[in-house]
């Protein structure tokens, strides 16, 4: 343990991994739903957010090759969205974007890939790591190289069944996300085979979208959720803190 990691443990304040990871774990435990605002532009980007985090998404992903992305992290980042809703980039392909997404304020680093050097600079930079993984060799090399969870990715090549075999063979405590092709049909299906989560892009934001047709499409997947989950959501409670 690094000395400022050190310092949060014996009772200091807390250094920045420490404070993302935080966020992230009641993130999860609040609603497991990455909103993925692939094309959303800076000008809308505050007033959509608000909406999803008004129906209870707690995760919001701008994909880098949205565009002017970067401001609009910065954007979300500076906002008073709450102490719970983490802020974070999608299609993060190099180590120099990670830097990039870290300076605008982003703390969740999300990639299609799974590429080792995007990996360990995001841990560097103390920020959660979530690259995208297609098989089990790849799942565990992500975490070998530090990720905090694992994009499955793309989802309709990854069905439920499959989620299901990976959870048997992968750590008790991997955060696996499923995302492509996840609906409010068929997240019963996930959910049942050990799914974490759930990453959402068109069926819950397409560029054109405001904040009523965000709010619309929000409301309908959380709803959702809770119906997996049960009355207060106790087995989201449990199954987001398998993934601190």
């Amino acid at each position: 343990m690094s000395s400022a990691g050190a310092a949060g443990a014996a009772g200091g304040a807390p250094n920045v991994s420490e404070v993302h990871q935080a966020r992230w774990a009641r993130a999860l435990e609040g609603c497991p739903v990455v909103a993925i605002v692939r094309g959303i532009r800076p000008a809308e980007v505050l007033e959509v957010a608000r909406a999803l985090v008004s129906e209870g998404i707690r995760i919001v992903e701008v994909p880098l090759n949205s565009p002017d992305a970067l401001e609009s992290i910065r954007l979300l980042a500076d906002a008073d969205l709450g102490e719970d809703v983490m802020v974070g980039a999608g299609t993060v392909l190099t180590p120099e974007d990670v830097d990039l997404v870290a300076k605008a304020g982003g703390s969740l680093i999300v990639s299609p890939n799974m590429d080792e050097q995007v990996i360990r600079r995001t841990k560097v930079l103390g920020l959660v790591s979530f690259p995208g993984v297609a098989t089990p060799t790849e799942a565990f090399a992500a975490l070998r190289y530090g990720a905090d969870g694992l994009k499955a990715f793309p989802g309709e090549q990854i069905p439920p069944n499959i989620i299901k075999a990976w959870r048997a063979v992968l750590p008790a405590d991997t955060c696996l996300v499923p995302v492509g092709g996840v609906s409010t049909d068929n997240m019963q299906d996930y959910w049942n085979s050990g799914a974490s989560g759930f990453g959402v892009g068109t069926s819950l934001f397409k560029p054109g979208d405001g904040a009523r047709e965000a709010r619309a499409k929000a409301a309908a997947f959380v709803a959702a959720f809770r119906r997996l989950s049960g009355p207060g959501g106790p087995r989201a409670a449990k199954r987001a803190r398998t993934c601190q």
